[in-house]
């Protein structure tokens, strides 16, 4: 009784640790990706066969079926990847998925050469585990999530060590052989592994503690075979919940999941078994070892994907048979909050949203700068809808922003995070002078206020210099670009001195009676509204060069640019006398 307990003890703290070492595994490996998985998914999977290439790549990569088909329902979500895209994609997890097993089957060799004793889990993973430490002891963050990554294995195959050294007790017990032969039963056996890997939410840690039952010598190829279906189904639990409350699409994806793996299932237990009625199966009654849960898990897959997946067209029929039309528009999500299960493509999406927010602010720009040489009220809509909706993308992010601030990133995401956070204001303030300056036109149509000759030729140079340095902002921000963002303070620079020197003409002007005190008060509003954009220009391009520094003191930052201390101020002054040679004002008559 006393051998039960302590089997039973070292059964479960095996188990604990193999789920513990799966899941900071699994996490490592998502940070050392990063927001790649999302460029690559959403981009790339322009087909099914080059999608279901992707997904297999992903999940082999993330050891994860689930965490890509939630990745998967998050995009579609999301618009970013449409059903047709996701259906590849969700095929090549499946198999992706099936290399943790492969892995895990390492705990199954057996012989005394020295090859086989070294990839045994009792020699490589105290080996991987010196090897991690040291990585992770380093001061590099690229090293460090290497080392997380091979102290994760090494504490995974340690607990799949454990769990199969403490089964031995179970060789002998009746009621065990028992319980494994009523597994052979196909309903039986699919539902148990069903329902097991339901309950841990994953596919690669049930068939884990499949093949740690293997050492007992118990467990035959008869109740493997219907346990493994039965995980495939069961894996699909993850999805299914991750689709509650998204749209239609979304659930749709998560169906195509389901359908794809109960439907495979269900023809290989057909053809399986139908062919059993007349071809004795003899190997069904032979013990199954762990390399042999493998085969089978890969060989399932592989066969119900080739089958499948000339049929994807009618598993998206089935999908929208099973998630119906309705006549309510679908919404989409801006930002999906099931991405932020993968911290590292959730601040990808972030970054993305906010570059498509800096797009319309600087549309909006470029529309109101057009309404002072000519009013239209169609284009003054535009302008008011576009700053509308930088107002609704500034409340998005701010709420997304503060909710990944809070979870474990890499120092690169977590200086993306910072950036955005400290940015995002900017942008929708950039959207709010935009406007200022359609009023503004709006004001001089509706007053029939004339500039003269002279007050226009000094504006247009003002303008465009404001929608230059709004586009080269906007270029850089996309794709945190260093040197783009570094002509944008310089820029700035000569901004602020072209609206001062519009003022001060202007006040020439009006004391030689040339100019009206009415002209003055619109001048006025749009000079505020360039010098400020320019400003919020220089802060978003500030922040940007600070995140590839890795700090965050602006104005320390921008005062040691211009007293010339920093190795960059030699550029930044070249590049202020560039600009403001191409920016000049016609004489003055």
């Amino acid at each position: 009784m006393t051998d039960y307990i302590f089997n039973i003890i070292t059964l479960l703290g095996g188990l604990a640790l193999f789920l513990f070492g799966m899941d900071v595994m699994g996490k490592a490996l998502e940070r050392q990706a990063g927001g790649k998985l999302q460029t690559i998914l959403a981009k790339m999977s322009s087909n099914v066969f080059k999608g279901f290439l992707l997904g297999l790549g992903v999940t082999a990569v993330i050891q994860s079926s689930s965490a890509t088909t939630v990745m998967v329902v998050g995009f579609v979500n999301s618009g970013i990847m449409t059903l047709k895209q996701a259906v590849g994609v969700i095929m090549g997890s499946n198999i992706g998925t099936t290399v943790t097993a492969w892995i895990l089957s390492l705990s199954g060799l057996e012989g005394e050469s020295f090859l086989i004793n070294f990839f045994k889990p009792s020699t490589l993973a105290p080996l991987i585990g010196i090897i991690g430490i040291i990585l992770y002891m380093g001061k590099s963050e690229k090293k460090k999530g290497i080392g997380t990554i091979m102290l994760g294995f090494m504490a995974l195959m340690t607990g799949m060590d454990l769990m199969s050294g403490s089964m031995s007790f179970l060789k002998g017990e009746a009621w065990f052989a028992e319980l494994m032969v009523s597994f052979t039963n196909p309903i039986v056996g699919i539902a148990f592994g069903a329902i097991l890997t339901a309950i841990i939410q994953s596919s690669s840690a049930s068939v884990g503690i499949l093949q740690s039952l293997c050492s007992t010598g118990a467990v035959t190829f008869g109740a493997a075979i219907p346990i493994i279906l039965g995980q495939n189904i069961g894996t699909c639990i993850t999805a299914i919940m991750g689709s509650i409350g998204a749209n239609r699409n979304a659930r749709r994806a998560a169906m195509v999941h389901l359908l794809f793996n109960v439907v495979g299932a269900t023809m290989f237990a057909v053809v399986f078994y139908g062919v059993g009625l007349f071809v004795e199966w003899k190997f069904l009654g032979d013990a199954v070892q762990a390399w042999d849960i493998s085969v089978i898990h890969t060989g399932f897959n592989v066969v119900a994907t080739a089958v499948l997946m000339p049929l994807n067209g009618l598993l998206v029929k089935l999908a929208y048979v099973l998630v119906p039309h309705q006549d309510t528009p679908q919404k989409e999500e801006l930002l999906d909050e099931r991405l932020l299960a993968t911290p590292a493509v959730a601040v990808q999406r972030a970054h993305e949203i906010a570059g498509e927010m800096a797009a319309d602010a600087a549309k909006a720009m470029h529309l109101a700068m057009g309404l002072t040489k000519k009013f239209e009220s169609g284009v003054m809509e535009q302008v008011v809808e576009l700053e509308d909706k930088t107002d609704r993308y500034e409340d998005a992010l701010n709420t997304y922003l503060v909710k990944l601030s809070g979870m474990n990133l890499s120092v690169h995401d977590n200086r993306v995070l910072n950036t955005l956070l400290y940015t995002v204001s900017d942008i929708e303030r950039m959207g709010d002078h935009a406007l200022a300056v359609a009023k503004a036109a709006k004001e001089i149509q509706e007053k029939k206020i004339e500039f003269s000759e002279q007050a226009k030729g000094e504006l247009a140079v003002l303008e465009q210099a404001v929608l230059d340095i709004v586009d080269r902002t906007v270029a850089a921000y996309g794709s945190f670009d260093r040197e783009k963002a570094m002509r944008v303070e310089p820029q700035e620079q000569v901004v602020d001195a072209l609206v001062r020197e519009v003022k001060s003409r202007h006040v020439r002007r009006l004391r030689d009676g040339l100019c009206t005190v009415e002209y003055g008060i619109v001048l006025e509003d749009l000079l505020t509204a360039c010098e400020r954009t320019a400003d919020h220009c220089s802060n978003v391009a500030v922040e940007m060069l600070q995140v590839v520094e890795g700090k965050l003191e602006a104005h320390e930052y921008l005062n040691a640019l211009k007293a010339g201390e920093l190795h960059e101020s030699a550029a930044y002054a070249e590049q202020f006398a560039k600009y403001k040679a191409r920016y000049t004002f016609p004489e003055e008559q």
